[in-house]
């Protein structure tokens, strides 16, 4: 392994803005406004760096961008939109484009006026590096026209700005602010990117439907039914794709149209290994689901975890398993590896857990293990 990429992986997240990327920023605008005062951008971002995390780190640098361009938000707009780099030439390539994130802070906090101006600056952003998170107050505040204009760039032929369209659009979209879920608003983004060319833009649109099934499944599945008729194989696994929270939670409907069962007929047992465990180490899942009926059976696994809470009250994840058919009289059996470690977004607590295997929405059987507190401080 090379010095840059020991370098890469050293590097914190938030350590994307530090010292050198103000510099790099304020060499950019300057590039395109001389009157620039890269000297005071330089101090004004980088003050107390060290104790802000990555959001603060951003709010900072675009903070003093507001400082420092000139107050006339149009002329700001125009001046960011042309300091920007060269477009990103596919939609593989590896850019350091974090570095134009505070851009779009800008314009998300003083934007929403300047509507225009704004999904001007949001279009041409995005072909360098993102606008999904710039976008999200113009949704909040300005619906009626940012739908309108989002839809009417669907066709665009940058796949960037097409891809855009769904993600920034996405109801709960992964670090961005959440929107209420609009289904009569999104729907049109939708249908006008469900075949897109792009592999890149369709994950976002079954990702955008997953979002929107977590509050109408049934609007959702509705609209997967129709997508099903003359489905190419791409649009097929966007169906897929955008019913599998609905697929984790059982929903009947959703089951029948990707061809699973309603699981009768179907038994199953589960043994973990070991039954008592530290954290820090895992258990092996053995599980075996005979088909008692006289038809195949077109199964789909999970396992759903229950976790040990101090309140007492366990909190519960569904984990994906696998997709197997069984013959009439056949069995079907897995065995699965589940590490018991600490994660950024879920801490482990000693005690009692609970595992049930999931077939078809069906719980079919549990079994219990006991987490030690022994290793709690690997």
């Amino acid at each position: 392994m090379g010095t840059k990429e020991r370098t890469t992986e050293r590097k914190a997240f938030k350590d994307w803005f530090d010292r050198q990327a103000a510099h790099q920023l304020a060499a950019q605008i300057a590039g395109v406004w001389p009157r620039f005062n890269s000297n005071r951008f330089v101090k004004l971002a980088t003050n107390n760096l060290k104790g802000l995390e990555f959001h603060g780190r951003v709010q900072q640098f675009a903070n003093a961008l507001q400082a420092t361009l000139p107050k006339d938000i149009p002329r700001a707009l125009d001046i960011l939109t042309r300091s920007l780099p060269t477009e990103l030439p596919d939609t593989e390539a590896v850019t350091d484009g974090w570095l134009q994130w505070p851009v779009g802070q800008f314009i998300a906090d003083h934007g929403v006026p300047y509507f225009e101006e704004s999904m001007r600056a949001m279009t041409e952003l995005t072909t360098r590096f993102s606008s999904e998170f710039a976008i999200r107050p113009f949704l909040l505040e300005r619906p009626k026209e940012t739908y309108e204009y989002i839809y009417s760039i669907t066709s665009h032929p940058n796949a960037h700005v097409r891809r855009w369209c769904s993600e920034g659009t996405r109801p709960r979209l992964p670090w961005g602010r959440r929107l209420p879920a609009d289904p009569a608003s999104s729907w049109p983004i939708l249908e006008a990117l469900k075949d897109d060319p792009e592999i890149y833009v369709r994950k976002s649109v079954a990702n955008h439907s997953n979002d929107l099934s977590k509050e109408y499944p049934d609007l959702v599945v509705a609209r997967c039914r129709a997508w099903q008729k003359g489905a190419t194989p791409e649009r097929t696994w966007i169906i897929r794709h955008a019913l599998r929270s609905l697929i984790k939670a059982g929903h009947p409907e959703a089951m029948r149209l990707l061809g699973f069962g309603d699981g009768k007929g179907l038994r199953a047992t589960l043994r973990i290994k070991p039954r008592a465990v530290n954290v820090g180490d895992a258990v092996t899942l053995n599980a075996a689901i005979r088909n008692t009926g006289k038809t195949v059976q077109r199964l789909v696994v999970d396992y759903l975890v229950h976790f040990a809470r101090p309140s007492g009250k366990p909190s519960r994840k569904v984990f994906k398993w696998t997709v197997a058919e069984v013959e009439p009289g056949g069995v079907l059996r897995i065995e699965k590896r589940h590490p018991l470690r600490h994660t950024t977004i879920r801490t482990l607590y000693p005690g009692r857990h609970r595992i049930e295997v999931q077939v078809n929405g069906a719980r079919l059987v549990a079994a219990l293990f006991e987490l030690s507190s022994d290793s709690y401080d690997k």
